[in-house]
């Protein structure tokens, strides 16, 4: 019987740790690939938290806050349910991870993963996320009784995905969205304001145009609004950004009185919605203070929540109410 070979423990040894090496290597491949293609990549800079207390929370990038933003200015835009606006943020979870990314499966693309070659729109249409949510209502609003479905039957019927349980899972997250995107859950968005990329345009006029190009012409109190080529019902109340700009502020009236959208939202909420889309849009649109309602959101130290207004008392805060300011820098 030939005697063992001496150098034989020492390769073994050597295939051990290369087989170590590579397993590892391949499990931070494979976790930077999830991480990519979830959007959960990077620095956080984003929350929202649940209203009701029990601690509920969900931390994402300025990136993602800017599109589910639109997301949700969208869908209101159009009179849709925030059961609707679930629905559409869960599918953007799960398609792209709320990231308006230029890859997929086969020639899928843009936040919904929405197919040019199956009649979703043009490439340059898809990848514009008010167009991309836009098409997306207007299938969901095709759906019999779709707000009473489960979120993942509603979704599968727009999307006609391969993994059709897969969106019940963002759903909770998606709730927590909708209900500080659409404002029915006041201060519940706040984000650290820092610059993730460099804007086209900074100022008071970027921050108009932003407003027009989520909410649609009816932001200007105009008709004849158009989102993802279908005609948009005006909001009730309409808020105007034609509104005054004074240095660096956009003030944004909002309606006061009791009066209710198609939604049954209130203006309290409408403008909550447009206080929080301002935050979500802080570092795309170098916005470093939102003030409504007789609360505050300041970029730095405190941009984890909103604080009292201190030099406003409870009439100050209760006439406040009646507009969203928004400081942009210059």
């Amino acid at each position: 019987m030939p005697e063992p070979s001496p150098t034989s423990p020492e390769r073994r040894g050597r295939r051990f740790r290369f087989t170590a090496a590579l397993l590892v290597l391949c499990g931070v491949a494979a976790y930077l690939v999830v991480q990519y293609v979830t959007g959960g990549g990077g620095a956080r800079g984003c929350e929202v938290v649940s209203a009701s207390g029990d601690g509920a929370a969900y931390e994402f990038t300025p990136e993602q806050a800017e599109n589910a933003a639109t997301i949700a200015a969208v869908g209101t835009g159009r009179g849709m349910p925030e059961r609707a606006v679930t629905i559409a943020l869960a599918t953007a979870i799960q398609e792209s991870g709320l990231r308006n990314i230029r890859h997929g499966d086969r020639d899928s693309l843009g936040l919904f993963q929405q197919r040019p070659s199956q009649g979703w729109g043009s490439e340059r249409q898809i990848m514009d996320p008010t167009y991309a949510a836009g098409i997306f209502y207007a299938h969901l609003a095709k759906v019999p009784h779709y707000t009473e479905l489960p979120l993942t039957v509603a979704a599968q019927r727009v999307q006609r995905s391969g993994y059709p349980e897969a969106y019940a899972k963002h759903e909770l997250d998606a709730t927590l969205l909708a209900a500080a995107l659409t404002g029915r859950a006041a201060a519940t968005l706040t984000c650290d304001g820092r610059p993730q990329h460099t804007a086209p345009e900074t100022g008071p006029d970027a921050v108009r145009a932003a407003l027009v190009r989520d909410f649609g012409r009816d932001a200007l109190q105009e008709t004849g609004a158009v989102v993802g080529g279908t005609p948009v019902p005006s909001p009730t109340p309409s808020p105007s950004v034609t509104a005054t700009a004074r240095g660096r502020t956009v003030t944004v009236p909002v309606p006061e009185g009791t009066k209710k959208d198609a939604t049954g939202r209130d203006e309290l909420e409408r403008g909550w919605q447009l206080a929080h889309w301002a935050v979500a849009n802080s570092s795309a649109l170098r916005i470093e203070r939102v003030t409504y309602a007789g609360r505050e959101w300041t970029v730095g130290s405190d941009s984890d929540e909103w604080r009292p207004v201190a030099s406003e008392g409870a009439a100050g805060a209760e006439r406040s109410a009646g507009a969203v300011r928004i400081v942009a820098a210059q």
